[in-house]
């Protein structure tokens, strides 16, 4: 049966992934055991993907990004160039630490900027926007804008990446798309039509 992904000939994928249709792996990758790669990927170059690692359908991965054991990523999830994932809280090169790997889950549709880093088990919500160069060290909710290191939030985004402005009553309107957000909680939702 032929693959229905592309890998670059310089690209290694060890045996044992699932990777999608329409996926396509570029130079100098490497895709370790077990990982799952959903359709349409999209794996830059000089890319690490460790065992287990779980990416949803048309993940774009930008150069130089390493994604470690323990991460999950939603559908439509962007990784920025050379950012990194982490998963042991207190790393030792003497002390095996394999077992204590924290998991981190990046929800749908959530964009992580170049060289951010994201400290092992902080999960990042649905549609948050983490800024360029942003050191993560707590959970981030879904919609929400963190910036700086360590990251604090400065807003709330749209789902099409438009920093959303808020009324008196609490909704915004994203100025692409025209959809409509409730500021409520300190939460953000989406009006469903």
């Amino acid at each position: 049966m032929e693959k229905e992904f592309f890998a670059h000939p310089t690209a290694v994928i060890d045996e044992g992934c699932e990777i999608g249709k329409g996926t396509k792996v570029w130079h100098f990758s490497h895709i370790m055991p077990h990982c799952r790669l959903g359709e349409n990927c999209n794996i830059g170059q000089n890319v690490v993907i460790s065992p287990d690692v779980v990416l949803g359908k048309n993940v774009k991965v930008q150069n130089n990004v390493s994604i470690y054991t323990g991460v999950t990523c939603d559908d439509d999830v962007f990784l920025g160039p050379s950012m990194v994932f982490t998963n042991v809280i207190n790393p030792r090169s003497a002390v095996n630490r394999k077992s204590e790997y924290l998991k981190t889950h990046v929800g749908r549709g959530a964009s992580i900027g170049a060289n951010a880093t994201i400290v092992c088990g902080h999960n990042i919500g649905a549609f948050a926007f983490i800024g360029a160069g942003a050191v993560v060290t707590k959970e981030v909710l879904p919609y929400a804008l963190v910036v700086g290191n360590p990251a604090r939030q400065t807003g709330w985004m749209s789902e099409h990446g438009h920093k959303l402005k808020f009324d008196k009553d609490g909704w915004a309107i994203c100025p692409e798309s025209g959809e409509h957000y409730q500021l409520k909680d300190g939460k953000v939702t989406k009006k469903v039509s």
